[in-house]
């Protein structure tokens, strides 16, 4: 599922992809807002707190909301570059690879957290896990050709009231591909929540080093295809 791209790919497998990343996703925005009081995943809630605060004189929530923004602006323009370059060289599985890079720093980032400084504003960790949410996607829109989404769901939920609108209109003779993107969307969205649920418990157990479950997590997803690829190479 980190390795087909364009035409190869399937609804299935893009369904496998979106639930097991919105999944993770869900966790690190949960465990994120937990640890920092931030999203790492909300760009949308990051930035009507910027707005807020421009119009309270809310300083620092401006400039919460504006790190996290460019982190995760960042973490999106460093994916892109690096599948790309990939691209250019002829290196096998490139998505894998970031996708195992963002489970390294994961893990990273679960495990020296609780060292890592506390001051105003999300901190290294909330802008170190926004910047991560960028990766990831940037990363699986790239391969999935902009059909899913994991780290927020704004527009996934969107998705999942178009096609409701034509199961609708259609629903005496509903179309097999219609209702494949309905199973989809739902899914995504009920794996991203289940995905918050279970980085709530995580961090209400093990505080901020859950995020480590969460990378080893990713890098059981991507380290196949990074050795397939290498083999192959």
């Amino acid at each position: 599922m980190l390795v087909h791209e364009g035409p190869s790919r399937s609804i299935r497998i893009d369904l496998r992809l979106g639930c097991t990343l919105a999944a993770v996703a869900g966790g690190v925005n949960a465990t994120g807002f937990l640890a920092v009081g931030a999203y790492a995943a909300n760009m949308t809630g990051n930035l009507s707190a910027m707005a807020t605060g421009l119009v309270q004189g809310g300083r620092m929530a401006v400039l919460c909301g504006l790190g996290l923004v460019a982190a995760f602006i960042a973490g999106a323009v460093v994916a892109t570059l690096r599948l790309r370059a990939g691209c250019r060289r002829g290196v096998a599985c490139m998505h894998a690879r970031i996708i195992m890079l963002e489970g390294m720093a994961l893990v990273a980032l679960g495990l020296v957290a609780p060292c890592l400084p506390r001051g105003p504003g999300a901190g290294v960790l909330g802008y170190g896990l926004g910047f991560l949410m960028g990766m990831q996607n940037a990363t699986v829109t790239h391969i999935s050709g902009a059909r899913v989404r994991t780290t927020h769901m704004t527009g996934m939920l969107t998705d999942l009231g178009l096609e409701l609108a034509q199961w609708m209109e259609n629903r005496l003779a509903p179309s097999p591909d219609v209702a494949a993107r309905l199973r989809l969307h739902g899914a995504i969205i009920a794996a991203f929540v289940l995905g918050g649920a279970a980085g709530a418990l995580g961090y209400g157990s093990w505080g901020v080093r859950s995020l480590t479950g969460l990378g080893a997590a990713l890098i059981v997803l991507a380290l196949p295809s990074v050795v397939r690829g290498r083999k192959g190479a």
